[in-house]
């Protein structure tokens, strides 16, 4: 789980957040609503607005530390030296996240919601925190000749696309197998993506 505030005597903001957290964690972004934060911490709606201008910063607030934490988690990996075998390692990593925490996963990438991060501008500019990995594989890959040359940030948006399809449609009850099945299905996915940019 992703943990905002770790202090002893959290601060308004931090509860805040916290219980923002709690609702995401357990019934979706759907949950968080003003009021219901609010009521989980004991203060009035308005009180809310002093930290945060809309339901919308809140929200964000929270997926930009989720993408903090899904970033510290792809940087921390100590990746092979083979670009494919790299690509596999961070679609692992995605995938665990993505399992572990569905709905803020679901907050961070399949949730429109102001403020978010878009294609292609923020990417080609590097302001996605979690892009920059999968994009410096394929990078690697086309200058050492495994990969077609050819756009890295479509690629690296197509490739994120594919697995937060499969991710939407497994959480969604479209994909009746175990999850570590579907682990299969994504890699597989994900091998005859690459295959068809494969020199």
């Amino acid at each position: 789980m992703v943990y905002i505030v770790y202090v002893k005597r959290l601060s308004t903001c931090g509860k805040i957040v916290s219980a923002a957290q709690r609702l995401l964690d357990r019934q979706g972004a759907e949950a968080v609503t003003m009021r219901r934060v609010a009521a989980a911490v004991g203060v009035t709606p308005m009180a809310l607005y002093r930290h945060f201008e809309d339901r919308d910063a809140l929200l964000n607030t929270l997926a930009d530390a989720g993408f903090e934490e899904l970033a510290r988690r792809v940087g921390a990996l100590d990746l092979p030296e083979d670009p494919e075998k790299q690509l596999r390692r961070i679609l692992d990593v995605f995938l665990d996240f993505a399992l572990e925490q569905p709905h803020l996963f679901e907050l961070m990438f399949l949730h429109k919601r102001a403020g978010a991060r878009q294609f292609p501008g923020d990417f080609r500019t590097g302001k996605s925190p979690t892009a920059k990995f999968a994009a410096a594989a394929l990078e690697a890959g086309m200058k050492r000749g495994i990969f077609q040359r050819d756009d890295v940030w479509e690629i690296t948006f197509e490739v994120g696309a594919l697995l937060q399809g499969l991710v939407m449609l497994y959480q969604g009850g479209r994909v009746g197998v175990s999850e570590a099945e579907f682990r299969a299905l994504c890699h597989g996915a994900f091998g005859r993506y690459l295959n068809g940019i494969r020199r």
